[in-house]
This record gives C-alpha cells, sequence and structure tokens, in this order.
C-alpha cells in the first residue's frame, strides 16, 4: 500500500488495514453476507421494468427486485454525479463534506472514514471499478483505499484492449468484478462495487444518441418502438418555470437531444440501451457468483447517483429540484430474507447517505461517528425503524451557474431557495395536491404557514451540516471544469 507525503489520509487507513488482518477468521466465523454495490450514472427512478416501465428491459434487476426489496422513495441528497458518489463514499451529506475554501473539493477528514476502510478493518476484501469522479484534495489517491481498484472511464465508452479490439466500459466493469469474484478467498467477505458511467451522456458530444455509445448486447433494442413524448414536456410548464432557470445547463442540455421529435426517439432508445446494457452485463456478474458458491450469501444493491429529466420540463440532465432530478432507483436482493419478506416496495424514505451505514450494519462493523446517514438493513429485514424520517435536507453546492440552492424534501411539501439569485428564488409545492410540482405555491399568501415552516426546517437542517453557503460568485473557488457557464438557449 502506497503512502504519499501529502496527504494524511493515506496515513489515517495504515491501522485499519492492520486490524483487517487479524479479523479475516472472525468475519468468516460470524458469516458476514458479501456486499455487490452496482451504482449506474444518470438512471432516473422509473426506468426500471420493476418501477412500472413500459419500455424498458431490465429483467435481471427485476428478478432481483421480485426476491428482495425495492425502495418506491429513493434520493439522493445532491443531484450531480460526482457529488453524490462523494456521498456516499463519506456517509455525509455535501455541506458537511464539503471544503469550503476549496468548492466542490471533499475535505480530508471526510475522507478518512469512506466505507471501504471500516470494511477492510472488519475482514473485508473490498473491490472498486469505474467511475471514480471523486473531487479530492490533492495527494489523496484512492487505490490504497481498497484492496483492488481500477477507474474505469468513459469518453470515449468503447476501450481498446491490448489485442486491439475494443470493450464497451459497462461490459469491462463487469469483467473486471468476474475476475475479482474468481479470486475471491472462501474464508473471507468482500464488498465488490462496480460504478458505472452509463447511462451518462458523452459530455463532449453534443449529438443525440451517445454516438452508438452503448453495450453492444443492445444492439438493435428498441429500434420498432416510438417512445411517447415526456409527460411533463408541454410548453407550458417550461414557461412557467423563472428565468434563470430557462438560461441554465439543463435548458441548454435539453437543446443537445430533446427539442424535435427525431432527436427525442433517438436519444431516448440509446437511453434505455445503456440501462439494457447494465442489465445484461450485471447478469453475468450474478451467474460468476452462483458459479463461485457464493450467491447465497451475497446482498446485492442496485442504485444510481440521480436522476435525470429526459425532455421533462423542457430540461435535460439533474443538478435542480424537481423529483426527476433527485429520485432514484433502489433495489436490495438479500439472499438471507425468508421468502415472505421477499417482493416488497418499501415506501420509507431512503437516500444515498444511508448506503454506507447499511453496509457497515450488514458487516457488523462500527459506523463512524461521523457518518449522517441512517442504515436500511432494519427496513430491508421487514423490521420495525423507529422515528424513521419524514423529510431530508437536498441541496446543490456545485460549480453549474444558477444552480445553487437548498431546500427540503418532506412527504407533503417541498422547499426550495437558490441562493445565487438574489434576492433567493424560493419554490414551495404540496405533493398531495400537486404530485407533478407544476404549482409554486411560495408567492401565495395563503401557504404563509407552510412557507415560513418549511423555511425554519430547512435552517435548522442546513445549521446542523456547517451553516450557510455563500452565493457562487462570493465564495472565491478556483474556478474548474465544472464552472462552466450555461449559454442562453436557442
Amino acid at each position: 500500500m502506497r503512502d504519499s507525503p501529502h496527504s494524511h489520509v493515506s496515513k489515517s487507513i495504515f491501522p485499519l488495514v492492520l486490524l483487517a488482518l487479524a479479523f479475516v477468521s472472525a468475519a468468516h466465523a460470524a458469516g458476514q453476507p458479501n456486499i455487490l454495490f452496482l451504482f449506474a450514472d444518470d438512471q432516473r427512478f422509473d426506468t426500471l421494468g420493476c418501477a412500472g416501465h413500459p419500455i424498458v428491459q431490465t429483467p435481471t434487476i427485476d428478478r432481483l427486485a421480485a426476491n428482495g426489496v425495492r425502495f418506491r422513495n429513493a434520493f439522493v441528497t445532491t443531484s450531480v454525479c460526482w457529488v453524490s458518489r462523494a456521498v456516499v463514499l463519506t456517509g455525509q451529506w455535501a455541506r458537511t463534506h464539503v471544503q469550503r475554501d476549496a468548492v466542490p473539493r471533499v475535505q480530508p477528514q471526510a475522507l478518512s472514514t469512506i466505507f471501504p476502510l471500516p470494511l477492510r478493518a472488519a475482514g473485508y476484501r473490498t473491490g472498486y471499478f469505474g467511475k471514480w469522479h471523486l473531487q479530492a484534495p490533492p495527494g489523496f489517491s484512492p487505490a490504497p483505499q481498497f484492496d483492488q481498484f481500477e477507474a474505469i472511464t468513459r469518453n470515449p465508452y468503447f476501450k481498446t484492449l491490448p489485442d486491439g479490439t475494443k470493450r464497451h466500459e459497462t461490459d469491462l466493469i463487469c469483467d473486471r468484478g468476474i475476475e475479482f469474484i474468481k479470486s475471491q478467498p472462501k474464508n473471507q467477505p468482500f464488498c465488490l462495487n462496480l460504478w458505472f458511467n452509463a447511462a451518462h451522456a458523452e459530455d463532449g458530444d453534443k449529438r443525440p444518441g451517445f454516438h452508438h455509445a452503448w453495450p453492444p448486447s443492445a444492439d438493435g433494442m428498441y429500434e420498432d418502438i416510438t417512445i411517447p413524448p415526456p409527460r411533463l414536456g408541454a410548453a407550458e410548464i417550461y414557461e412557467r418555470q423563472p428565468d434563470f432557470l430557462k438560461s441554465s445547463i439543463n435548458r441548454e442540455r435539453f437543446f443537445w437531444g430533446y427539442d424535435t421529435p427525431e432527436k427525442y426517439q433517438t436519444n431516448l432508445r440509446a437511453y434505455f440501451r445503456q440501462i439494457s446494457g447494465i442489465d445484461r452485463a450485471v447478469a453475468r456478474v450474478l451467474a460468476a457468483l452462483e458459479e463461485a458458491g457464493l450467491a447465497d450469501n451475497t446482498i446485492v444493491v442496485y442504485s444510481a447517483d440521480n436522476g435525470y429529466y429526459l425532455g421533462d420540463r423542457g430540461f435535460q440532465g439533474k443538478w435542480s429540484h424537481y423529483e426527476e432530478s433527485l429520485r432514484v432507483p433502489l433495489v436490495v436482493y438479500d439472499p438471507r430474507l425468508p421468502k415472505e419478506r421477499r417482493g416488497r416496495v418499501i415506501d420509507s424514505m431512503a437516500l444515498n447517505v444511508d448506503l454506507p451505514a447499511t453496509f457497515l450494519e450488514w458487516a457488523g462493523a462500527e459506523k463512524p461517528a461521523a457518518y449522517e446517514g441512517r442504515s436500511l438493513a432494519p427496513l430491508v429485514a421487514g423490521e420495525k425503524a423507529p422515528n424513521w424520517r419524514t423529510h431530508f435536507f437536498c441541496e446543490h453546492v456545485d460549480l453549474a451557474p444558477t444552480l445553487s440552492w437548498e431546500g427540503v424534501r418532506g412527504e407533503r411539501h417541498v422547499y426550495a431557495r437558490y441562493f445565487d439569485q438574489q434576492p433567493p428564488f424560493e419554490f414551495l409545492y404540496d405533493l398531495q395536491r400537486d404530485p407533478d410540482e407544476l404549482e409554486n405555491l411560495a408567492g401565495d399568501s395563503r401557504h404563509a404557514g407552510v412557507l415560513k415552516r418549511m423555511r425554519a426546517v430547512c435552517d435548522t437542517e442546513m445549521n446542523a451540516r456547517g451553516g450557510a453557503l455563500l452565493p457562487m460568485g462570493e465564495r472565491g473557488a478556483k474556478k474548474s471544469g465544472g464552472a462552466r457557464k450555461a449559454k442562453k438557449a436557442r
């Protein structure tokens, strides 16, 4: 294991790794389950067959849901790729882990307890293959945090192998996972992370259809299907948006592949093929578990780093506060569940920040005090979880202009304020009467009491995580590739 003279984070893992060596035999004796974590990119909550999608074919994930549990109300706390992944690794909201003088980097101390480290200390062999994308301080290297690590990116999706052939990154990530499984010692539990780049579009390629960048296993799929237009794609829904959202990156990217019926059909077919390509590749990984005799003790978790607009509201991408952006799929298959507790759909709010605490509970490892999420293990097991959340704090503190916001998503009401606007622009929705979030009630005096209450809840949650952030233009943060200036759409 390498150490960097520039990073005290790497030094912090030495005692954990030494402890891990002593725990391996005890871990095996305790019957700790293996954990397979499958993490998609830009996949919105309803794009699975088991979630009721009428077109997308995901038979592998559907079977996991039929024999496990599906969380109907799963969300991310920040809807953008790298931040969501940082939340999962650190077990902390972005507001907590962000380095205030260098937004959007993660603080070094938050990286000292990322979930593979306590898992290794509890005797787990850890593997990570796929999209990393974490904005870490200088000197931090992800490789020493895992027993096996390989960052596999897109741009391009197809990688040239040593023999000159090409392999899609989804298939390559699963190839590495299968190799990890085949080399797994019989007397040690493992946590294998396969973090996909699909179904993310190529940012540098503005042509619709991902430029044929789906896995070959999905070639030809959906070609003979006419995909219905976005349910919330009416022009009047877009026109209700404030000007700063109309000129945001959400609108800019809409014109890359969603502004004509032809582009829309091309892009949606490609997006669905990316998802089906993941599903087919995951089937190979599950078959490898069976062949290795490990399937009966391996919990499988499938989720995504954020949602996706897919033309709804006249938008594309994520970043903002609406349901299409914040809500994600979450399926958990635990082979240890009795038959009567399988196939359940859970309505309780689950968050990406809950995942590391969940993994550690399954492993019998102690949750670091810095973790802010709650374990989903009792809900998966069908047990009562006292005082479960009825709302959660959500935010976007990345460097996308006009999209710095914070808010609260409750069971009935949604509140968000975009604090880069002066004065801050507020949204308030009543999900009971308006589940599609079409009528902003923030300016309606009849809802002044609810608005005041939601503001107070937001303030309380925000202050619990370090307080307010300055508007982006006042932070003095070093602008990076994330600091894109959104063009007014034409």
